[in-house]
């Protein structure tokens, strides 16, 4: 059970940092910058740690960017206020990535702009052959180790790791919790101390401050990624143009 538990926490967390520092912070708002080198290292550590459910930098930067310039409206690649439940939203939002992925659909200049893009890896991390080898690596774990078949209910939120934390905020915090800023959107912030989304939560904040690295804005708030971040940029590996200690 303990095997089970620290296996879930690990790729719940480890997934979670890919995507709010690399393919949120990052690609989407580039609240920092890093050199090629690294870019490529953040873009096997995504892979590594999202697995079956990796999401492009490139696709996902342009579709949340669109998620800004729409927000709550028809052309919102996720919205509450227009679909009609939670797997609507999904559905719709996993076609989007879709169409921007394989270049379906025009996009304008300035949402493609500075994206990162490593179209080779891309191919492999959304090739079926590559989700079906995590998905058999995560089953043989519960295989392995699953004390009862209860267990596997797990199974499903690793094989979509990444689409559940952005449902999580695109679904949720566009409806509950509060409201630090007034906006033209229903963005909301889910928690006061968010731990459990590494600093997403704050998705109110976001809205306002979108290239902000540190997602807390008041006091009382703790973006439990900004320290990473901080450290990263101290180390040399990123450079914030705005650093807050």
């Amino acid at each position: 059970m303990i095997a089970i538990l620290l296996f879930f926490v690990l790729h719940w967390y480890l997934s979670l940092f890919s995507q709010t520092f690399f393919l949120h912070r990052y690609a989407a708002h580039g609240a920092f910058t890093m050199s090629r080198g690294w870019e490529r290292f953040f873009f096997i550590v995504t892979y590594l740690t999202q697995g079956s459910s990796y999401l492009s930098p490139r696709a996902y930067g342009i579709m949340h960017r669109l998620h800004h310039a729409h927000t709550d409206t028809e052309d919102d690649p996720h919205s509450p206020t227009y679909d009609k439940n939670l797997a609507a939203m999904m559905l719709r939002t996993r076609k989007v990535y879709a169409d921007i992925f394989e270049e379906k659909i025009p996009v304008e200049e300035k949402y493609r702009k500075n994206v990162p893009d490593w179209k080779a890896f891309d191919w492999w991390g959304n090739f079926w052959v590559s989700r079906v080898l995590w998905i058999a690596l995560y089953t043989w774990f519960y295989v392995v180790f699953a004390p009862s078949a209860w267990w596997f209910l797990l199974l499903p939120i690793h094989i979509a790791m990444g689409p559940v934390h952005g449902v999580v905020i695109n679904w949720f915090a566009h409806k509950y919790g509060h409201v630090n800023f007034e906006t033209d959107n229903t963005s909301r912030n889910l928690f006061k101390v968010d731990w459990l989304m590494f600093g997403e939560g704050y998705h109110n904040n976001h809205h306002v401050f979108p290239s902000r690295p540190n997602f807390a804005a008041q006091k009382g708030e703790f973006d439990p990624c900004y320290p990473i971040i901080y450290l990263l940029h101290k180390c040399g590996v990123i450079r914030m143009a705005t650093v807050r200690a």
